[in-house]
C-alpha cells in the first residue's frame, strides 16, 4: 500500500458525473480536504470482512475482487469491480462493519474519503442522496443479474462467460492476462478448480483459445460466444 500525492481534484475528476455531479464546489472542496489516493499492489487486501467501515472507497483505476470468506480457506467471490466503481457502498449505509473483503487483482488506485463526510452530505443534499441510492441499486441489480446468468449455464458456458467478460468488458481485446487464478475462477462461478482447469484445457485443445501461462488469447470468438449462449 502506498499513499500517493493527489493528481487531480474532485472538481476535475472524469468520473464526477457518476455520483458527485450533484455537489457544488464547496461540497467538493469538503471532500477533497480529506481525500487520499492509495495505490494497492496486486494481491494486497484493501478491506477485510469484519473491519469497521471508516472510509468511502472509490476505485479510480485497476481491478479488485469482492468476496466472502468460507470454511476451509474456501472463499466465494461475489463480484469483480473495475474503474469507477464505488466499492464500499454495499455495506456503508447498512452496517458498521464490512460484510465482505476487497483484494486487488492488479495494481489498483483507490480514492479514500472519510465515511462520515459522505454520510453528512447524504443528510444535507437530497439530490446527492438519490444519486448514491441509485448507484447502490445499480450495483445490487448487477450482482443479482450476473449471478443468475452464470448459475443458469452449464460448466463450459460459465467458463466462456468469464473469458468473454474479461475480453470484452474489462480489457477490450482478445489477448489479455487473466487476473484470476484457476481457484479464483472456481470461486467466482461456483465450480471446482479441477473443472476449471479441465474446461480451459478443452478450449485450448479445440483451438478456441490459446494459453501462455496467465495470458489468454481468444482465437475463435464466435465459437466461444456460442458456448456462452447455449452452454
Amino acid at each position: 500500500m502506498e499513499i500517493m500525492g493527489l493528481k487531480s481534484s474532485c472538481k476535475n475528476c472524469p468520473y464526477k458525473t457518476l455520483v458527485f455531479d450533484a455537489l457544488d464546489n464547496e461540497e467538493l472542496d469538503f471532500i477533497d480536504n480529506s481525500r487520499k489516493e492509495i495505490l494497492y499492489k496486486r494481491g494486497e487486501v484493501i478491506a477485510e470482512e469484519g473491519n469497521l467501515i471508516k472510509e468511502f472507497l472509490y476505485l479510480k483505476t485497476g481491478l479488485l475482487k469482492v468476496y466472502r470468506k468460507g470454511r476451509g480457506n474456501k472463499n466465494q467471490i461475489i463480484r469483480i469491480a473495475g474503474a469507477s466503481d464505488f466499492v464500499s457502498l454495499l455495506s456503508m449505509f447498512s452496517n458498521e462493519k464490512y460484510k465482505y473483503s476487497l483484494s486487488a487483482l492488479e495494481d489498483t488506485v483507490v480514492c479514500v474519503v472519510d465515511a462520515e463526510k459522505i454520510k453528512n452530505l447524504v443528510k444535507t443534499n437530497g439530490e446527492f442522496a438519490l444519486d448514491v441510492i441509485g448507484r447502490m441499486s445499480y450495483t445490487y441489480d448487477e450482482i443479482i443479474d450476473s449471478t443468475y446468468r452464470i448459475r443458469q449455464k452449464q460448466l463450459r458456458g460459465r467458463i466462456a462467460h468469464i473469458l468473454l467478460y474479461f475480453s470484452k468488458t474489462v480489457y477490450k481485446k482478445k489477448r489479455f492476462e487473466l487476473p484470476l487464478s484457476r481457484r479464483e475462477i472456481a470461486e467466482l462461478i461456483n465450480m471446482t478448480t479441477e473443472n476449471v482447469i479441465r474446461i480451459l484445457s478443452e478450449f485450448r485443445k479445440d483451438k478456441i483459445i490459446q494459453i501462455e501461462k496467465k495470458t489468454i488469447i481468444i482465437i475463435d470468438k464466435g465459437r466461444l460466444e456460442k458456448i456462452n449462449k447455449t452452454g
